[in-house]
């Protein structure tokens, strides 16, 4: 899980649960061809979590409470709060600053999650400085198999609503989030292993099926959306035989949706305007802002 910085040159990574050993460990990722690595040692290692007091923290429950194949996410108005989803029908939530569990509820899905996909609304990204003064409903999204939820956490009184969506009947795919829809690439399904690519609109709660397809099957993979050049990364997970593959699988994001354009890509269609028609303007940031609206 990736925690918000304020400096862009560095990524606060968190990693915890796993299969046999419960573990919790937090990394400061800084670029190895950046400034900000070679400077200090405590760049681009594994270390323990720990609280104010240099106590180490675990995050998790019991021996009962398993995180294999768990999902989480940041969030919150302050990006301070830990969303957990994991086996069987769980869902908690750590704050970050007090290093305590504050809620811990059970999902309304009749089958276990496991594997799953569970990513952050893009809707809670809008209207920042009125959600300063108004902590209700951050908004997630999760998807196994026949279970389909959109989830509200009002952050207020610290309470869950849940509300049924459309689904696919995968899971143990890769998948990301950008924007308005979310790409989902393999998964698996009654043992079989699939290597299609399906892709979910947000605000339509509506599903796409793609013809064009993966090379192979795949499941228990995972994929990476990269901002800087609108490129999608696969990698790693289990083929038809359930065989351990060392898959990097590389795709443009507007290959599965033309309107997800980069921040460079939709620069160099504004320069291209601009030269076409032969005006010279200065660039703002907040041109960005209105192309993307503009395409979603």
């Amino acid at each position: 899980t990736r925690i918000g910085n304020k400096n862009n040159n560095e990524i606060t990574l968190l990693s915890f649960g796993g299969y046999k050993y419960k573990h919790t460990l937090v990394m400061k990722y800084a670029s190895v061809w950046s400034d900000i690595s070679n400077k200090f040692n405590n760049y681009n290692q594994w270390i323990p979590f720990t609280d104010n007091h240099n106590h180490p923290i675990i995050i998790g429950r019991d021996e009962n409470h398993k995180y294999n194949g768990a999902r989480a996410v940041i969030g919150g108005v302050n990006n301070h709060l830990l969303f957990i989803t994991y086996f069987q029908k769980n869902i908690s939530v750590f704050d970050l600053n007090t290093f305590q569990f504050i809620k811990h509820d059970t999902l309304p899905t009749g089958n276990y999650i496991q594997d799953h996909c569970f990513v952050s609304n893009s809707e809670n990204g809008q209207g920042q400085e009125m959600m300063k003064t108004n902590k209700q409903n951050y908004k997630m999204l999760l998807f196994c198999e026949d279970t389909g939820l959109l989830i509200k956490y009002n952050e207020d009184n610290n309470t869950f609503q849940f509300h049924k969506l459309s689904v696919t009947s995968l899971r143990s795919y890769a998948y990301v989030c950008i924007n308005d829809i979310i790409l989902f690439f393999g998964g698996w399904n009654l043992n079989v292993v699939s290597q299609s690519v399906h892709k979910y609109s947000i605000r339509e709660n509506k599903w796409m099926t793609f013809q064009k397809t993966l090379f192979s099957p795949l499941c228990h993979c995972v994929a990476i959306w990269s901002e800087e050049d609108n490129h999608i990364h696969i990698i790693g997970g289990l083929d038809d035989k359930n065989t351990e593959v060392s898959t990097h699988m590389k795709t443009k994001v507007r290959v599965w949706d033309p309107l997800q354009l980069s921040k460079k890509e939709i620069k160099y269609i504004i320069e291209y305007w601009i030269r076409t028609l032969k005006i010279k303007l200065g660039w703002i940031d907040d041109f960005d802002k209105i192309i993307m609206k503009y395409n979603s």
